[in-house]
């Protein structure tokens, strides 16, 4: 069933029968060959991306610690209809960083550069985590560059984020995943813990947006979360949703900060259903 509560939508479906797939982290998809991929220079850094299928642009922005590998699975549910833009965000997966210190803003303008490599005068974004911080980001910052925003599982200020939240089992298990994968893909396979650490600083402090600023967004926004999340407070992506004029609120039943890997079918619908492709 879905209901909509204007200006907040709603999902829910009926779940006696539901698997707790909010307990399980299933695995990272596996790569997906590309038709075009590479690195940008941009910004003093090498931002790897990687480019699918045919239509109107939607760039997928993945969360902290993460690559863009955790999209296969929408990759594959949106390249029939838009053109499918990934990015490793600086200093995750194959893209570097420098000394810069890190901030929402200047992960922002590296989408924004990104786009001008590619010749990409606006976009679409699907955002997880620091992700759809960053698709918020631009929507305040960037507004003639963006579209349509589906922000899931973000916060606007640090006090939406729950405390302790690396001690939850499914949390721990995917920040000792991303090390493995960190290892594998990065330039300085073995500074994990330094670039956790300057990822920790930002989070410390970032983002602290205020109510002025979510009020300023022109972009149409459906803020997600699932009704699970390890990380964000309920309260707090509900406040996103009443505090951005005319956006749309969507809980995903029986999944967590990680839905789109645990119900893609789900997660995808509801992204090709804002899109209009549904």
């Amino acid at each position: 069933m879905i209901r909509y509560l204007l200006p907040i939508l709603v999902f829910s479906t009926a779940s006696a029968n539901a698997n707790e797939r909010w307990q399980v982290l299933p695995p990272t998809p596996a790569p997906i060959r590309a038709e075009r991929s590479g690195y940008a220079k941009a910004n003093e850094i090498n931002i790897y991306y990687a480019v699918y299928g045919h239509g109107s642009p939607v760039t997928l922005l993945h969360g902290g610690l993460a690559n863009a590998d955790y999209w296969g699975n929408q990759i594959k549910a949106l390249a029939p209809y838009h053109t499918v833009i990934v990015m490793d965000s600086r200093g995750h997966g194959r893209s570097t960083r420098n000394s810069q210190p890190y901030g929402y803003d200047l992960m922002a303008d590296d989408v924004v550069a990104l786009m001008d490599f590619l010749k990409v005068p606006k976009t679409d974004i699907v955002g997880w985590s620091d992700g759809g911080i960053l698709g918020l980001d631009l929507a305040i910052r960037h507004q003639d560059r963006v579209g349509r925003i589906f922000a899931f599982g973000a916060n606007t200020m640090t006090s939406g984020v729950k405390d302790d939240v690396e001690k939850n089992p499914i949390v721990a298990a995917f920040i000792e995943r991303a090390r493995r994968e960190y290892e594998v893909y990065s330039a300085t396979p073995k500074e994990y813990e330094a670039f956790v650490a300057r990822i920790d600083k930002m989070w410390a402090t970032e983002p602290s947006w205020t109510d002025a600023q979510l009020k300023s967004i022109t972009s149409p926004v459906l803020v997600v979360d699932g009704d699970h999340d390890e990380a964000i407070k309920r309260e707090h992506t509900e406040y996103i949703a009443a505090t951005i004029p005319g956006a749309g609120l969507l809980i995903l039943p029986n999944v967590s900060h990680f839905a789109f890997l645990q119900d893609p079918e789900l997660f995808n619908y509801a992204i090709l259903h804002f899109l209009g492709d549904r």
